[in-house]
């Protein structure tokens, strides 16, 4: 369920308070949050976030496009394998096995 147009985005007043006192220190050093769910603000906008993603944290860089999105948009929290199984596994064998003889059969043209 979305948020209501009278109360406006959400936006962590503790983040927004560290990103104003970045902003007039002149400091350009990452801001480490845990607050995924912040909605990201025109006052973010060149500043560089490291956000939790349930493990580690990944470094985010604000532009102009991401105002109205939320930080944990950019930090994948999921890490997707691969799709496949046994044929899957198969057929990137049979793919390396052609290619790693690809070398050998050329190298044996040229003697």
């Amino acid at each position: 369920m979305s948020r209501s147009l009278k109360k406006g985005m959400y936006v962590d007043p503790r983040l927004l308070k560290k990103v104003l006192k970045m902003r007039e220190v002149g400091k350009r050093e990452p801001i480490k949050t845990w607050s995924r769910a912040c909605a990201i603000s025109p006052e973010m906008v060149g500043m560089v976030f490291l956000v939790h993603n349930g493990k580690d944290f990944i470094s985010v860089l604000v532009d102009e496009n991401m105002v109205g999105h939320k930080l944990g948009e950019f930090s994948p929290s999921r890490k997707f394998v691969r799709h496949g199984g046994k044929m899957a596994k198969e057929q990137e064998t049979a793919k390396t096995a052609t290619a790693g003889a690809a070398p050998a059969a050329a190298e044996a043209k040229k003697k």
